[in-house]
């Protein structure tokens, strides 16, 4: 495994620094990712130079985010196959890194069936590289035009849902342009909001554990000029209660065939509320993230993260003394219930808004209708 660290341009700004990019030096093709641990202390970008560095980087959530780990999944065998390195395994590897999130799936298999056509084509083994690298790239650029048709969509949903605009908006993680090549998910429906006059607030959950809202979300709307205010994950209650939540938008790491929503954990809870105080739940997520072949919540594989995660919280320029490099927060040897997602059923769902458009109410039928059938994530 090999990766190293490069510092971003003084003065450049997360939307500004591509979360994702290919590069070829003479030393050969590299992986370039904007390093989200390291947010929002500093903007510092991780190379990796093989498959394993990018599993590394996954697990650890140095790239995150259901359409990007799709875009990162297709480069990382792409990687693997202009290096030399075993493709299949590297495939393999990757598919394993996070398993709740499909993107990941979808975009490995992507890239090996391109090379795996290109060899069975007659093809040497740098025509093979060269075409799962073209698959990752064009995977990279639809996922920036779908992020465009999500915001498209997502807004018009929400004018129609909330007439008048002064729209006042809780999301929950993070669901913006480091999740994705172009603005994001749900995220990027807000931003559209915000451009067009019509946000009024936006209300970013701090997302426990890993504080994903706070690092993350908080570091994205303050870049772009947004009305936004932080709070506790358990807060969210009392703003229901006052009326001052007109809408949820969240993102999505894996929607089944039934339409139950995987996300970071926290969504359903906010999904309850939203349904007890009558506030639209809306999930927006590009096409990839539906998986046919998971046919309902029950059946998704929820991501058990390490309980120091819970247990220590991570603050830069202190010294540290916890397993897992953070400052201790609870007893030494507590165990902590760390599970990365919850599932959310379809009832609970408002509506459901893709590149392709929404569906309300979210059913079987619609999703499949609207996502054009069943995509196969798993690897031979």
């Amino acid at each position: 495994m090999a990766d190293q660290y490069a510092r971003t341009g003084e003065g450049r700004r997360a939307t500004g620094i591509p979360v994702i990019r290919w590069e070829e030096p003479p030393e050969g093709p590299v992986l370039v990712l904007l390093d989200q641990t390291r947010l929002p202390a500093e903007e510092v970008e991780r190379v990796c130079t093989d498959a394993p560095a990018l599993v590394e980087a996954i697990r650890s959530l140095a790239v995150r985010g259901a359409p990007l780990l799709g875009v990162a999944g297709a480069y990382g065998v792409a990687l693997a196959a202009a290096r030399g390195f075993d493709v299949d395994e590297a495939a393999d590897a990757l598919v394993g890194a996070r398993p709740t999130a499909v993107n990941l799936a979808v975009g490995v298999r992507r890239a090996l069936d391109a090379h795996r056509a290109a060899l069975a084509g007659g093809g040497g083994l740098r025509e093979a590289a060269q075409a799962a690298l073209a698959a990752a790239r064009a995977m990279h650029r639809e996922d920036i035009d779908a992020s465009a048709r999500m915001a498209e969509h997502g807004l018009a949903l929400l004018d129609e849902l909330l007439p008048g605009g002064g729209h006042r908006v809780l999301t929950h993680c993070n669901s913006g342009a480091l999740v994705s090549g172009g603005e994001g998910t749900a995220f990027a429906v807000a931003l559209a909001a915000h451009r067009a006059g019509r946000l009024r607030r936006l209300w970013v959950d701090e997302t426990r554990p890993l504080l994903q809202g706070a690092r993350l979300t908080a570091y994205e709307a303050a870049r772009h000029g947004m009305a936004y205010t932080l709070l506790t994950d358990s807060a969210a209650g009392s703003l229901f209660a006052a009326g001052e939540v007109d809408a949820v938008l969240i993102g999505a790491d894996r929607i089944a065939a039934d339409g139950s929503v995987a996300n970071k954990v926290g969504s359903y809870p906010l999904a309850v509320l939203a349904r007890y105080h009558h506030v639209p739940f809306v999930v927006v997520a590009p096409g990839t993230t539906v998986d046919a072949q998971t046919p309902d919540g029950a059946s998704i594989e929820v991501e058990q993260r390490p309980g120091y995660e819970v247990t220590e919280i991570p603050v830069p320029q202190v010294p540290v003394t916890g397993a897992g490099g953070g400052v201790p927060v609870a007893p030494l040897g507590t165990q902590a219930y760390n599970p990365a997602f919850d599932v959310t059923p379809p009832k609970l769902v408002t509506a459901i808004v893709t590149e392709e458009g929404a569906v309300s109410p979210v059913t079987a039928e619609a999703l499949a209708e609207l996502c054009g059938g069943s995509r196969r994530p798993a690897l031979d």
